[in-house]
Formats: C-alpha cells, sequence, structure tokens
C-alpha cells in the first residue's frame, strides 16, 4: 500500500474535519472526497466498532450511511449520494477524536502488515458481491441496535471487506467472509433456539 492511502491517513483526514464543537456527516464526506467511495464506506464502519458504538441510533446511523454507499457502489456512480437529514447529523467532535486516536495504533499495525494478495477476491465478479455483502451488513445494523455488539461485529466485517479492497489484499476479504458466515451463523442458532 502506497503512502497516504492507508487507514491511519483517512483517521487523520476525518479528524481534521473535527475542528469546531460538533462534526457533521457531511464534512467528514467533504475531508474524504465524495468520489472516494472505499474510505467513505470504511469510515462509519470503523466507527461503529469505536467507544461510539454507544452513542444512542449511532450504530444505525452508520449502518444506513454503509448501505447507501455500498448500493451506489454496486451502481457504479461516479460520486456519493447521501440524503442532506443523513449528511447534517452531528457528534460531538471531542468524542469523535477521542474515538479516532484509539483506532490509530491498531490501524497503524493493519497499515503494516497488508499487502496486495488473493487479487482475484477483489476483482470483478467477486468485488460485486464484497460490495453485496457489505450492503446486506448496513441494511442489517438499525434492526439489531438494541442487540449488544451486534452492530460492532457487522461493523468490523465491513472494515475488513473495505480495507481489503482499499489496500487489494483478498486476505481481508476473505477474513471478512469468514466472519460474516461467523455472524449468520450464531444469529441461526440464536433464533433456532429462541423459537425452541
Amino acid at each position: 500500500m502506497s503512502d497516504g492511502d492507508g487507514i491511519e491517513d483517512l483517521l487523520d483526514q476525518v479528524q481534521g474535519a473535527a475542528e469546531e464543537d460538533r462534526t457533521s456527516l457531511r464534512k467528514v464526506v467533504d475531508a474524504l472526497g465524495a468520489d472516494s467511495f472505499i474510505p467513505n464506506l470504511m469510515v462509519p464502519a470503523l466507527a461503529v466498532v469505536s467507544p461510539l458504538s454507544g452513542v444512542p441510533l449511532f450504530s444505525s446511523l452508520c449502518g444506513i450511511t454503509i448501505a447507501l454507499v455500498s448500493a451506489q457502489m454496486l451502481a457504479r456512480r461516479e460520486r456519493i449520494w447521501l440524503p442532506s437529514k443523513l449528511l447534517d447529523k452531528t457528534l460531538d467532535s471531542g468524542k469523535l477524536t477521542r474515538a479516532l486516536e484509539k483506532m490509530k495504533r491498531p490501524a497503524r499495525w493493519l497499515d503494516k502488515v497488508t499487502k496486495e494478495r488473493l487479487r482475484v477476491l477483489v476483482r470483478r465478479p467477486i468485488i460485486w458481491l464484497v460490495q453485496l455483502a457489505c450492503l446486506l451488513c448496513g441494511l442489517a445494523m438499525p434492526f439489531l441496535e438494541l442487540v449488544p455488539f451486534t452492530s460492532s461485529i457487522l461493523g468490523a466485517t465491513v472494515s475488513l471487506f473495505a480495507f481489503g479492497m482499499l489496500a487489494r489484499d483478498g486476505l481481508f476479504v476473505l477474513a471478512g467472509f469468514l466472519a460474516m458466515a461467523g455472524v449468520g451463523s450464531g444469529a441461526f442458532w440464536f433464533v433456532n433456539g429462541a423459537i425452541h
């Protein structure tokens, strides 16, 4: 991965947008670039894994953002469109900055270990399955808001997919599919147990 396009760099860009007391999603998208789909997919996914997930409805908003960005990736749009009501949602900049700082150490490690491998998993047609998986994870998040840890697990799954696409590292995509299978199996056994 070349300098300037790693996870730590993306976190720095988001942190640069948190200049005032509150930071809107619009500022985050502007900082990352409205034509930068993968970074705009990764940032809300990472945010759901962070302590910010404890903020009421935050996971739902991130899930909706992930779903919309993923859908537009599948549609091969050139620029991201998000509704104004979503773009105008704000978060306390202090909380955002603290969460970003906590994510930087693992981000730095991930940036170091990545390399281009298993590239078949980040090319068509499999890349469409990856984007569809991200869409499904995003759509599921609002429905799982009240179930502890589920949104964070889905966020981690989307993060793996996004990082794999960003770095062209199919190993992370493979890890994302395994994580998604694990979530699906867990949900099946949970529902099956509740019914019986």
